[in-house]
């Protein structure tokens, strides 16, 4: 699907969809429980993905009409799946779903879409092949397909924490329902460190111990996943949300009201903060988890994505439109994502007319030198570089066609759907 964007003001209210990270752990942390009810669930691609997993490991995921998701679980011991579990283009389903499979009692073959066999999981499989777990690619590169034999008993690993938070949330989570636990040190210092402090707070919710220590993480063994009362609730996603906060600071003279907003531990709330410092009029009430926002003339900052990677297309956007020069710092994981996002949002917005300056660990935006113009971009089948670039388009001088937008189901199915109700002038094409 393309969708076409006309130059366009918003206004009105909308609603923060709930979170995908804190959704692929509830699954997957119902799915090692007995069982669990997981409410205000994200339903898209990816977690679809992860719930296929669940199943597949012998437990299962039935979704009622408003969303709640009933899970019978597998108890801490997944049994040996009868199919090849498809990750689709999910590296979160991959990375945690390979843990839990080294506790299966037989070989998990996992695979995935054409990026998702690209992206780097060496880390991982040379951790559980050092807890005496054996995993591999089947091409011998670190990258999918992957065989897991298993068994995982758990133990004490050393892993880099530059690559992917994603590979030390796998190991705690699995390392729970070990008979020995898991000790995580760390090798490099931990990028995107609050997704950790996401798994942590859910493991806490699950009834489940683990800790940060002087090395890095460590989970106790023999542990059981069981979440008070039986229900689980998801937050709203911050991730999600920085695209209508975007929207309202560019383009929103009446005000934007975001709702779903409430405080977490995702480290993607600092979107409100970069909006703010940029000079976009925002007032976040943390109690109600309400944002209101309105448009007012934007300046460059420099800004740091080590912690908040899924942001950078989103301000390299903001950056477009502001006065002067965006720096976008400590990004260099941010290119093992769908897609290059580095590369990716310098090559499109530069369609549009932008000048940028792109470094290995760095993008710079010079918005006072660009002249921001309708094109027709490409999304990259990446969710984000696809709502990225659709905010741009609101305030772009003519049409702005983004191509292949219907990969937004990956993270916010409704994306379009949202702005059309905020006021946005848009055309499908489903051709």
């Amino acid at each position: 699907m393309n969708v076409t964007i006309t130059p366009s003001a918003v206004a009105g209210t909308a609603r923060a969809p709930p979170s995908k990270s804190y959704t692929h752990r509830a699954i997957l942390a119902a799915g090692y429980a007995d069982g669990a009810t997981v409410r205000d669930a994200l339903w898209s691609a990816d977690t679809r993905a992860t719930a296929r997993a669940v199943e597949l490991f012998g437990g299962d995921v039935d979704r009622a009409d408003d969303g709640t998701l009933e899970i019978d679980g597998f108890d801490g011991r997944p049994e040996v799946p009868a199919d090849v579990i498809d990750c689709g283009n999910s590296g979160t389903t991959m990375r945690l779903v390979t843990a839990a499979a080294a506790l299966a009692d037989g070989t998990t073959v996992l695979t995935g879409d054409e990026s998702l066999r690209s992206r780097p999981q060496g880390p991982l499989l040379e951790a559980l092949a050092d807890l005496d777990a054996e995993a591999f690619s089947t091409r011998g590169n670190g990258q999918a397909p992957l065989v897991v034999p298993g068994p995982l008993a758990g133990g004490e690993v050393s892993i880099p924490g530059d690559v992917s938070s994603q590979y030390i949330t796998a190991l705690l989570l699995a390392g729970a329902v070990t008979d020995e636990g898991i000790a995580i040190d760390l090798e490099t210092e931990l990028k995107s460190a609050p997704y950790v402090d996401i798994t942590l707070e859910m493991l806490e919710d699950f009834g489940v111990e683990a800790r940060k220590t002087d090395a890095g993480f460590e989970a106790d063994g023999g542990q059981s996943y069981a979440p008070a009362g039986g229900e689980y609730a998801v937050p709203g996603d911050f991730s999600s949300i920085s695209y209508p906060l975007a929207a309202g600071a560019i383009a929103s003279d009446e005000g934007l009201r975001i709702e779903g907003a409430n405080p977490s531990a995702q480290g993607d709330t600092a979107i409100v903060e970069i909006v703010e410092r940029m000079g976009a009029d925002v007032d976040w009430d943390r109690d109600a988890g309400v944002i209101d926002v309105s448009k007012a003339p934007l300046s460059g900052i420099e800004v740091s994505v080590e912690d908040t990677p899924d942001l950078l297309p989103t301000i390299a956007t903001l950056g477009a439109v502001a006065d002067g020069d965006t720096r976008i710092t400590n990004a260099e994981h941010v290119r093992y994502k769908e897609t290059d996002r580095v590369s990716a949002m310098a090559e499109e917005l530069g369609k549009m007319g932008v000048e940028t300056t792109e470094r290995e660990d760095s993008l710079t935006i010079h918005g006072g030198e660009s002249t921001l113009e309708g094109a027709t971009v490409s999304g990259r089948d990446d969710h984000r570089i696809i709502m990225a670039l659709a905010l741009a388009g609101l305030v772009a001088d003519g049409e702005t066609t983004v191509e292949g937008a219907d990969h937004v189901d990956v993270s916010f199915p409704g994306f379009f759907d949202l702005l059309a109700d905020l006021g946005v002038d848009l055309e499908r094409d489903d051709a």
